[in-house]
């Protein structure tokens, strides 16, 4: 017996299921796991079959029918079906928005709006068109939509201001919108990246038409003849200066099987021709432990704690082999893009055609193809940030979260996951074995270890008997005394800079803030110059020559008067990255200077470049924000400079601390990495908090027994859950007022949760949403989210906008 209905979740704001009738071409084909297009409201949405059954729903109403089965293989097996419901109940997030994240497919489905007319707009057409002026833009977009429905690239490119004047008639009733996916060509797809090769197909030399007998065109014959000539197979891209038109006429022959085309492996990575290295006696001991957990094939925790350049990484290619070995596959999560090109070379040159890259850099259709490959069963290791952990992989023997502290695993937007639980949670419902490593590991991973939760072990020393960087702390008030001049570097710096440019040794310079200057100020009035849509201060960027909000992107001119009493007396405050090189340039003027933040690395590409030129020597100093301070090797580097230890530090968020920490220490890593001995400036007004001192001293243990005290003592984690409850709105009395019914509903608190608040948030407005936050800590964890789903509750009775209420489980920031 065929089922009839199936569940479907859509990626909307609404933590439901909804059902639809199957057609019976569909009946006999559909299973859960697989991706189905279905109407919903004037739109088409593609959703994913959680369950099929045989009735509809009680009280259902009109049940609506399914439009199109997109696979025929479901996407998401009954394993990662089950991680999505659990990230959904955990983390309180809609499923649909949790499964969307899941499937990094949108590269093979097009998605195109169409607008036609209503019969409003058709009988108002009539009317207006009469005699009317021909130039009118409204009157043009009415007749062209009164021929035919037309989409909204098609619009835009018969008119720049198209859309503004489609939503005026959609607000009048004339015009309708319907929103339409289709399959992709997958030649098309991944047209940035193919491979052409000629095949033998029958088709004679200078042969005018196909064996289908269809004609050929010039071009078609061209490139055919050329592929044949060169065999072997080339890139699409440089076979346009071959062939003229070769993008398009490679596709058609393609499509009638005279050449292949195939998708090209990820470039960028670095070339890694080291060989395995010998552990030593700490990196076996880690790597025998481990491998016995593999081969006792039941789940386990390792929490590998080791100081910078102990050789993690070789900890994990031997254990990845292990896995392999097994006939098992392993997944491979870093923290950020910025890691996966160092480590993705290493993997490559171990493991060649095994081994898939998944990041957000890619383009969707570049991600398709990796996660195809996966699914496949053709790779079976798999490196990725934190969308990684989703990754279909075949026998998962081995999860390995490098740098495991880092808060780019948690996502910032809907669902809010934290890539490395989830990860540790996929590892357990799979038998696999978890391993997290850090020189400096969360409080909350090594507190479990102390709880016997997960093994911890340890690499004390650098790999080849390496020293560990001398640090030095420089105290910037007291250089102020000596000078009398508010400078960025202090004499030290500049000299030990100077020292490293005769020796032909390479500097690393940090300070974790973008821009030139960090706001404007007008020395007359006081005024600062804010952003239109946040309540922050612009940055200045002075390459761009504009004002500019790190939040929500809006700029502007960089002014010439104060815009409120129009005082030419504007003073710039603040030092940024940017600002930092110029003065190396000034102080430097024969140094090789590079600087990597989020200006000048707009993609995978661009890091890769800046990164290859400095490993390659082509740079003496590199400048960068927090992206330079983690996971780099690079032998020739024996300075780091921190140029400011201070940011971060008095940010209203009880792990500033932890954070300031985690980053000075890593930064201080990258010295001395090779055979020359390094050594870390560490500028700071704070040089007695005891995140500065023992992160100079490298000092894990220390810095752990004070702050996880001071958690203890305020009840943060990991001595109680905690989620972050934000209430946001465009309009500032309709936040306050949800948030002040939020209050009355937690007064009293469910027993064994305490709320703070609630009270506006530390970035009250943003991206034009005034924010309002509660924060709720319980022991008990159940307890927190069944509060936590009483909320959701409250806000749908009440009617409240989907996305006016934010539930953020387990926050790594409070602002």
């Amino acid at each position: 017996m065929f089922m009839t209905y199936c569940d479907v979740s859509l990626p909307v704001p609404l933590d439901q299921a909804f059902t639809y009738r199957l057609p019976l071409t569909m009946q006999h084909r559909v299973r859960p796991g697989c991706r189905i297009l279905v109407p919903f409201g004037p739109r088409k949405l593609t959703g994913m079959v959680l369950a099929l059954r045989s009735d509809a729903p009680e009280g259902s109403g009109v049940v609506k029918e399914a439009l199109r089965l997109i696979d025929e293989e479901p996407v998401l097996d009954t394993e990662l079906l089950s991680l999505g419901r659990w990230i959904a109940q955990y983390y309180c997030a809609p499923l649909g928005e949790v499964l969307r994240s899941m499937t990094p497919l949108s590269g093979e489905v097009r998605k195109t709006k169409l607008y036609s007319l209503t019969d409003a707009g058709r009988d108002t057409a009539r009317q207006l068109l009469l005699g009317a002026d021909d130039e009118d833009p409204t009157l043009q977009i009415l007749r062209w939509l009164e021929a035919r429905p037309l989409s909204a690239s098609y619009l835009q490119k018969k008119l720049p201001d198209a859309l503004n004047v489609i939503r005026s008639l959609e607000k009048k009733g004339f015009v309708a919108m319907e929103d339409l996916e289709a399959q992709r060509d997958p030649l098309r797809a991944s047209a940035s990246r193919l491979r052409a090769s000629f095949i033998e197909s029958g088709l004679r030399p200078g042969l005018a038409s196909a064996p289908d007998g269809l004609k050929l065109t010039k071009r078609e014959r061209e490139l055919h003849a050329f592929l044949e000539l060169h065999p072997g197979t080339h890139n699409l891209d440089e076979l346009q200066a071959a062939v003229k038109g070769a993008s398009q006429a490679a596709r058609s022959l393609a499509r009638r099987n005279l050449i292949t085309l195939e998708p090209e492996a990820p470039t960028g990575v670095f070339s890694s021709d080291v060989p395995p290295r010998t552990l030593n006696p700490h990196q076996l001991e880690a790597y025998q432990q481990i491998e016995a957990a593999l081969r006792g094939g039941k789940f386990h925790t390792f929490l590998l704690e080791g100081v910078t350049g102990s050789g993690k990484t070789e900890v994990y290619l031997k254990s990845i082999d292990a896995t392999l070995a097994l006939g098992r596959s392993a997944l491979l999560l870093v923290p950020e893009i910025a890691l996966t090109p160092a480590v993705a070379g290493q993997f490559f040159r171990r493991f060649e055609g095994r081994v898939a890259i998944l990041h957000s850099a890619f383009h969707d259709a570049e991600r398709a193809e990796q996660w195809r490959r996966i699914r496949n069963g053709i790779a079976t290791v798999v490196v990725g940030t934190r969308s990684g952990v989703f990754a279909p992989v075949q026998n998962l023997g081995l999860v390995v979260i490098d740098e495991e502290h880092d808060a780019s695993y948690k996502q910032q937007e809907t669902p809010r996951y934290n890539g490395r639980d989830v990860a540790i949670v996929r590892a357990r419902e799979a038998g696999a074995v978890a391993v997290l490593g850090s020189a400096t590991p969360s409080l909350e991973s090594r507190y479990n270890a102390e709880r016997g939760k997960y093994t911890l072990i340890k690499l004390p020393e650098r790999i080849e008997q390496r020293p560990m960087p001398d640090v030095e702390v420089i105290d910037m008030r007291q250089e102020f005394l000596e000078t009398r001049k508010l400078a960025t570097f202090s004499r030290r710096l500049v000299e030990t800079i100077d020292e490293r440019l005769k020796s032909r040794e390479q500097t690393m310079l940090l300070l974790n803030r973008r821009g030139f200057s960090s706001f404007v100020a007008c020395r007359a009035c006081g005024e600062r110059l804010e952003c239109v849509n946040c309540a922050v201060t612009l940055t200045y960027h002075r390459r761009d020559r504009r004002m500019l909000c790190h939040y929500c992107n809006y700029a502007q001119k960089v002014p010439s008067v104060c815009p409120k009493c129009g005082s030419e007396y504007l003073n710039f405050i603040g030092t940024g990255s940017e600002k930092v090189e110029e003065e190396l340039h000034r102080d430097f003027p024969q140094a090789r200077i590079a600087r990597m933040d989020h200006d000048t690395v707009s993609g995978k590409r661009h890091f890769e470049s800046i990164l290859h030129g400095f490993r390659d020597g082509d740079y003496d100093i590199l400048v960068g924000t927090q992206m330079i301070a983690k996971g780099h090797d690079i032998p020739n580097v024996t300075l780091v400079g921190i140029v400011s230890a201070d940011i971060g530090l008095g940010l209203p968020d009880f792990r500033a601390a932890e954070r300031t920490f985690q980053l000075l220490t890593q930064a201080a890593g990258r010295a001395g990495r090779g055979n020359l001995p390094g050594i870390v400036l560490i500028q700071t007004i704070n040089p007695e908090h005891y995140a500065v001192r023992l992160a100079s001293e490298q000092n894990y243990d220390g810095f752990y027994r004070k702050e996880i005290q001071f958690r203890k003592l305020m009840r943060y984690p990991p001595f109680a859950a905690l989620a972050n409850v934000l209430v946001r709105s465009q309009n500032q009395e309709d936040a306050l007022a949800m948030s002040s019914e939020l209050g009355r509903m937690l007064d009293p608190a469910p027993e064994g949760v305490k709320v703070l608040g609630p009270a506006e948030a530390p970035v009250p407005k943003l991206k034009s949403e005034f924010r309002y936050q509660l924060l709720l800590k319980a022991a008990d964890r159940r307890i927190l989210n069944d509060t936590l789903r009483d909320l959701q509750r409250f806000g749908r009775e009440q009617k409240w906008p989907a996305t006016g209420l934010v539930i953020d489980v387990d926050p790594l920031t409070l602002l």
